[in-house]
């Protein structure tokens, strides 16, 4: 009878397993495809494509990324299972958020991208970060950055866009190209109004699409915890860059950043790692898929 008993309560266990699995699938499709949006952070070649392969200089910089290695949305790829086709990635190394320099501004990427697609595909997920290139080229407002970002974020979703991931900044104060610098305490300040606005207007877009699913890499928190925390990272230098001059430190690995702006890959792939439990925070990643995987 004991036995019995026991194998009706496992079998139970088992079914409500499977359905929380099949419920979860659900109401979490998979995500289709991935489209990218930024600046340096997240080019995967545009820049080096359009220069002839002359910038960022090959072997200091892998294969057109500002970085030793793949950026964090390939890393963030690799999770999801896509493959992160360079097509699909509109983002250039030196873009602002909406003035028009000399390379697309993420606006331009997004207005562009809708006029090739008036058409998108609603299961794919949208990446956008962008910012930091507008304050340390001289913006002392953040008004004007968050609005762009607002902005473009407003605008995929009006075409049909469901699933959102958005970056903010890490303290641009504390890289290590303006850490001793006379404009890092400003850029602090700039980088916490940018973060503190951005918050807001994301909360106001979902209010005003309610079918928008918005994933946030809290990327200022993340750099904040390396500085304080650096082990647990797997980290040994916060402050410098392992890449100066022309020579590379021996142990890029341990290093959060290749050059006085830009992770190192190794940083990239815990920036791809966070986002991807951000997506399962938002309830955009199949849970008992991840933790399968």
């Amino acid at each position: 009878m004991k036995a019995k008993n026991w194998f009706l309560a496992a079998g139970l266990t088992i079914l409500v397993f499977f359905m929380v699995v099949f419920t979860t699938s659900i109401r979490n499709p998979e995500i289709a495809s991935l489209y990218v949006f930024g600046d340096s952070l997240s080019d995967v070649g545009n820049v080096f494509r359009t220069t002839g392969g002359m910038y960022p200089p090959n072997p200091s910089y892998y294969q057109g990324r500002y970085s030793n290695g793949r950026v964090w949305v390939e890393y963030l790829s690799d999770r999801l299972s896509l493959s992160s086709r360079p097509t699909n990635n509109f983002a250039w190394g030196g873009a602002t958020t909406g003035s028009n320099g000399y390379v697309p501004s993420l606006l331009t990427q997004v207005q562009s991208f809708i006029q090739a697609n008036p058409q998108i595909n609603p299961d794919a997920l949208y990446v956008l970060w962008a910012g930091a290139n507008d304050y340390l080229q001289g913006a002392s407002n953040a008004t004007v950055p968050v609005q762009n970002v607002t902005q473009a974020i407003a605008s995929l979703a009006d075409v049909g866009a469901k699933k959102i991931l958005v970056a903010n900044l890490p303290d641009l104060g504390q890289l290590p190209a303006t850490r001793t610098s006379a404009n890092s305490t400003s850029l602090s300040a700039l980088t916490g109004a940018h973060n503190q606005g951005l918050r807001r207007s994301l909360k106001v877009l979902t209010q005003k699409h309610s079918d928008l699913e918005i994933a946030t890499l809290d990327a200022d928190a993340l750099y904040r915890e390396a500085r304080s925390n650096p082990k647990t990272f797997g980290l040994s230098n916060t402050i410098a860059a392992c890449f100066s001059g022309s020579r590379a430190c021996g142990n890029p690995d341990e290093f959060l950043f290749w050059d006085g702006i830009h992770p190192t890959t190794a940083a990239h792939r815990i920036l791809g790692e966070t986002a991807f439990k951000a997506m399962i925070d938002a309830g955009m990643v199949n849970s008992a898929k991840a933790l399968l995987e």
